[in-house]
C-alpha cells in the first residue's frame, strides 16, 4: 500500500511538471528579428576618430596624444620634399616628379597585417590610375631587409613601390605619427593618404581609421585636381 501511494505521488508530480511546462511554452511569444544590412542613419552612433584612437590606445598603449594639426595643415602647401630608398635599392626624390600627380600612402607596414598589406598590394595592381600621370608611393618605417619575408608571404606586394623612411624624418614632417589611425602613436604611421598635384602642392589628405582599401575614392580625388 505504501509503495502504491509513493508511485501515485510521483505520477501526480510528473503530471504537474508537464502542465507547468506546457503553460510556459504556450505563454512564450517569439519576436522576429529584423535584418538590417545598412549602416545606421544616425551618425551620432558611429565612433569618432578620437573614440577609435582611444580604443586603439587601450590595446596598443600609444604613448603620444592625437595631433592632426601638421597633417591637416599640409593642404594648399608645397609638399615636404624627400629622397627615400626603394625596395630595389634605387632612390626617389619627390621634387623630381613635377608634372605628375603623386599619391603617398603612409602606413605601419609589416605590423599592419592584413589591412596595410592589402592596400599596398591593391596599389601595386591598381587599374584606377593612369601610370603616365599618377605615381603611387607606399611609405613605411620598416627596415628594408625585413620586407623580403613579407614579399614571400604576399607576392602581390612586389608590384607596389615601397619607400623606406626608417628614421621617421619624413613621417614626422608630414605629421602622420600622431594621427588617430596610428596603433603605436608617436612611433609609427597608421593608415594615411596624401595627394600631391603636378606642381608639388598638397591637394588632399585623409587619415583612415577604418584602414580600408581606398583606390576608388582616391582615384575620384585625383580627377578633381
Amino acid at each position: 500500500m505504501t509503495k502504491f501511494i509513493q508511485w501515485t505521488g510521483l505520477a501526480l508530480l510528473g503530471i504537474g511538471a508537464v502542465a507547468s511546462l506546457t503553460y510556459v511554452v504556450m505563454s512564450y511569444r517569439i519576436v522576429p528579428v529584423e535584418k538590417n544590412n545598412s549602416f545606421p542613419a544616425d551618425q551620432s552612433s558611429t565612433p569618432t576618430a578620437q573614440q577609435t584612437a582611444a580604443s586603439s590606445d587601450d590595446h596598443h598603449g600609444a604613448s603620444a596624444a592625437v595631433d592632426s594639426a601638421v597633417f591637416n595643415g599640409l593642404v594648399g602647401k608645397t609638399a615636404p620634399d624627400f629622397t627615400l630608398e626603394k625596395y630595389d635599392g634605387t632612390t626617389v626624390t619627390l621634387s623630381s616628379l613635377r608634372g605628375k600627380n603623386i599619391i603617398l600612402f603612409f602606413n605601419e607596414g609589416l605590423m599592419c597585417y592584413p589591412a596595410c598589406w592589402n592596400q599596398i598590394a591593391a596599389f601595386g595592381n591598381a587599374k584606377e590610375f593612369d601610370p603616365a600621370t599618377t605615381v603611387i608611393f607606399n611609405i613605411t618605417t620598416d627596415p628594408k631587409r625585413d620586407w623580403t619575408n613579407a614579399v614571400k608571404k604576399m607576392p602581390e606586394l612586389a608590384a607596389a613601390t615601397v619607400l623606406f623612411d626608417t628614421n621617421r624624418v619624413i613621417s614626422s614632417a608630414y605629421g602622420v605619427l600622431t594621427l588617430p589611425s596610428s596603433m603605436h602613436r608617436g612611433q609609427f604611421p597608421g593608415h594615411s593618404y596624401v595627394i600631391v598635384d603636378k606642381n608639388g602642392v598638397v591637394q588632399f589628405v585623409r587619415d583612415d581609421v577604418q584602414m580600408a582599401v581606398r583606390n576608388k575614392e582616391l582615384a575620384e580625388e585625383v580627377k578633381k585636381i
